[in-house]
């Protein structure tokens, strides 16, 4: 008789409970796939240097997990290639030009204070990248915040850093250069996954066809941006150019794919993945027009995060087979199971008083 076990995957999106051939692994090999197209395009545009925070970014994300949990003796998890992600969407969210050891720092906040000490994988409540590249800029606003000139503008601009076109936006103006192709395209500057919409957009679809992510949070999330900024345009723009520029310019798109989809800080209920991105695309928005940051897709998602459980909460599943009427009778149930538990530790404490009480009037006629 074979000792061997068979290993079975659960997929937790279907109740009652069906057989998968995926895992952790699988999954998470899907989005790197997923990111290399983005990658790509940010070599083409700012060299070799990507690849350099990427590296670096990856081997320190693994190491800071492996350290961690080697050095509290528990199981290593490494394999399962999500400190792999954790450290390549980290790099994305950087500018093409930060110094090699600024990944590490932001690797080190992100998988030993937000995910180790939480239990790890699927046990932390917020994203480990974006809080990360948050403890980043909090911390190193000048790094974060050097913008260096794309190789497809080289000649059309004097000098090596420029503004973002998220920032130039948010003056009121749009350089010509800044065209809707090349937004589209990825010739601006910006983070190294964040210039190249049309890469994102293929990763992002990759994702959807491997059934790793749903459209529901995506969708819900650029939907909210796309109307909101549609329906209140700045100054000097119609809605239309208003829309198209807050949709194609930033961090929105990748935010939306990469980092609001991950599993362990996003609601499992599809009414809930709606809310949730519904949610990172109004309070992107209003971190853009009222706050200090010209954008606001890390602290929208991460803020969002944190309302996780309370939406799952609110949009819990019930159980199979059961509808609203066996709900409603459950908890009359319950409600007249506590009224009668009541009412009986009300008549026993009413007992032992008067048991008491008798007891102290024969000790008084003695």
């Amino acid at each position: 008789m074979s000792d061997k076990k068979e290993r079975i995957v659960l997929d937790v999106a279907y109740q009652p409970q069906v057989r998968t051939n995926t895992d952790t692994r699988r999954l998470m090999l899907d989005v790197i796939i997923a990111l290399m197209p983005a990658l790509i395009v940010a070599v083409l545009q700012f060299g070799f240097h990507v690849l350099v925070l990427a590296a670096a970014s990856v081997a320190s994300a693994v190491f800071w997990e492996w350290g961690y949990r080697k050095l509290f003796k528990k199981e290593a998890s490494i394999g399962d290639l999500s400190a792999v992600v954790t450290g390549l969407i980290l790099a994305m969210t950087l500018p093409p030009t930060a110094p090699w050891w600024i990944p590490v720092i932001g690797t080190l906040f992100g998988i030993v204070i937000v995910k180790q000490l939480y239990g790890g994988i699927g046990q932390n409540f917020m994203n480990p990248a974006l809080a990360g590249r948050a403890f980043l800029l909090a911390s190193y606003a000048l790094i974060m915040a050097n913008w260096t000139v794309p190789n497809a503008l080289t000649g059309t601009i004097d000098g090596t850093t420029m503004a973002t076109p998220l920032a130039n936006l948010y003056t009121w103006s749009m350089p010509e250069y800044y065209s809707y192709k090349a937004l589209f395209m990825g010739y601006i500057p910006g983070c190294i996954g964040e210039i190249s919409k049309l890469a994102i957009l293929i990763g992002g679809g990759y994702l959807m066809y491997r059934k790793v992510i749903s459209w529901r949070i995506p969708v819900s999330f650029i939907g909210t941006v796309a109307l909101v900024t549609f329906l209140f345009a700045g100054q000097g723009f119609t809605h239309v150019e208003w829309m198209l520029y807050n949709v194609l310019s930033g961090s929105l798109l990748f935010g939306a794919f990469f980092m609001a989809t991950d599993y362990a800080t996003s609601p499992v209920t599809l009414k809930g993945q709606l809310l949730f991105g519904a949610g990172c695309g109004l309070l992107t928005v209003m971190i853009r027009y009222f706050g200090g940051f010209p954008e606001g897709t890390t602290y929208a998602i991460l803020i969002m995060n944190l309302c996780t459980w309370a939406i799952d909460k609110a949009f819990h599943r019930h159980q199979f087979g059961v509808n609203k009427a066996d709900i409603a009778a459950k908890k009359a149930e319950e409600k007249a199971m506590k009224a009668r538990s009541a009412a009986e530790t009300a008549e026993a404490t009413a007992a032992i008083r008067k048991a008491e009480a008798e007891k102290a009037a024969k000790e008084a006629t003695k």
